[in-house]
């Protein structure tokens, strides 16, 4: 969506959101010459590859991290042995779990991805888990083994920086303006244009028929924003209390 107005739209087969981004991308910035400056998406949308894909062609991520609903949950914050849920100390470079014990830097490893990104993965142990009243809730490891944590470390590196874009406020701007753009338009196809599936077979076919709403869905916001006024208004301003 941009200014309202449906932009760019395309028929997948993938089983998950996460995978299309990239060729989407693509998809747009070969029809219309150019590159949208900010990548407004939902949780569906995460993942290291689409976070990488965005920071290698200066694409500003405001991706909702996977667990950024949940993490505000009593059940998550109850999950102990979760590393979002332990302390980081940056100097010592090392976790306090939930018993105040220290999970110490023991070594990292990189590894190259097929798109020829070098990744780096960090890992940590606990000194000593013996005794501890929190393991049995904290740990899931075996013959009394200490606690340990792998951390990908681009991943959160990239998840962080885009968890703090969709928090400020542009971010939050943008998030409700995707939140009424986009689903505002697919609710007006699906629900007040009664489209429930495709009459159609096969990917252009059905590309066809998508062209097709939102030709139509187009020309009646262009309409609609004559006649209210509105031509030229691409964001709908946050209200201030």
């Amino acid at each position: 969506m941009n200014s309202e107005y449906i932009a760019g739209v395309a028929a997948f087969p993938n089983r998950t959101d996460s995978g299309t981004l990239r060729p989407f991308l693509r998809r747009l910035e070969q029809q219309h010459g150019k590159q949208y400056r900010d990548i407004v998406a939902d949780a569906g949308y995460e993942s290291l590859d689409n976070y990488l894909y965005l920071e290698d062609i200066w694409q500003t991520s405001f991706i909702k991290p996977i667990n950024y609903e949940t993490r505000k949950t009593k059940k998550f914050k109850q999950q102990i042995g979760r590393r979002e849920n332990m302390s980081y100390d940056e100097q010592q470079d090392c976790y306090f779990c939930a018993a105040g014990r220290k999970l110490v830097f023991c070594r990292e490893s990189t590894q190259r991805n097929r798109q020829g990104h070098f990744l780096t993965s960090a890992y940590y142990r606990c000194e000593s888990c013996t005794g501890c009243p929190c393991r049995e809730a904290c740990c899931k490891a075996k013959n009394g083994a200490a606690k340990k944590l792998s951390v990908k470390l681009d991943l959160l590196r990239l998840s962080d920086r885009s968890k703090q874009n969709i928090t400020g406020e542009r971010g939050i701007m943008l998030r409700v303006n995707r939140s009424i753009q986009v689903e505002g338009a697919f609710g007006v196809l699906k629900s007040n244009r009664k489209f429930k599936r495709f009459l159609t077979r096969g990917r252009t076919n059905i590309s066809t028929e998508l062209y097709l709403l939102c030709l139509g869905y187009n020309l009646n916001k262009l309409w609609a924003k004559c006649n209210a006024g509105r031509l030229k208004t691409h964001l709908f301003c946050l209200q201030k209390e």
